[in-house]
């Protein structure tokens, strides 16, 4: 199964709904736009989605994202499976579809995701539209390095980046 990445239409919907929950890199907003994920922000990443766009609080909104999540920092899930819908620029859509496909315990480097969408000399604008993913962890920018491996910017923070690459073994 997997995700379900979806182009949002428009602007995005007004019938928004967003839950908190609690997590090893500090709380999370799920936000719920008709059914799928429209975005997952944690708590004061630079670049995110905008809290005034998440909606009422609702702590019942979409309970297989807050289970799989569990699962995940506990160790046991590799792969999300949620309808998500994303917003933004076509180039924006090119790079979040990369990102999907880096997988668990694996990292891709800006230039490599540049080159997969067919841009090659675009890794600074990968860099950018990686820092404007509306749904971190799920659609994951965290795999994203620069070259050579070395850590960079990630809008959650390069404590969380490294946080979450080693619960994947991705960093030993």
């Amino acid at each position: 199964m997997g995700l379900t990445l979806r182009p949002g239409a428009g602007a995005p919907s007004t019938g928004r709904r967003h839950a908190l929950v609690d997590s090893p890199i500090g709380p999370l907003a799920l936000v719920d736009e008709d059914g799928a994920l429209a975005a997952l922000s944690v708590e004061g990443a630079r670049q995110g989605p905008v809290p005034a766009s998440f909606g009422p609080r609702d702590d019942d909104a979409l309970p297989h994202v807050r289970a799989q999540l569990d699962e995940y920092f506990a160790g046991r899930l590799t792969e999300f499976e949620a309808d998500v819908v994303l917003h933004g620029t076509p180039f924006q859509q090119r790079v979040w579809r990369a990102l999907a496909g880096v997988g668990y315990g694996t990292t891709a480097t800006y230039g490599r995701i540049a080159r997969e969408i067919g841009a090659p000399r675009a890794a600074q604008a990968v860099g950018a539209a990686n820092g404007r993913n509306p749904v971190s962890l799920l659609v994951p920018c965290h795999r994203v390095v620069g070259a050579g491996g070395r850590l960079t910017g990630y809008a959650g923070g390069t404590a969380r980046k490294e946080f979450l690459l080693r619960l994947e073994g991705a960093l030993l």
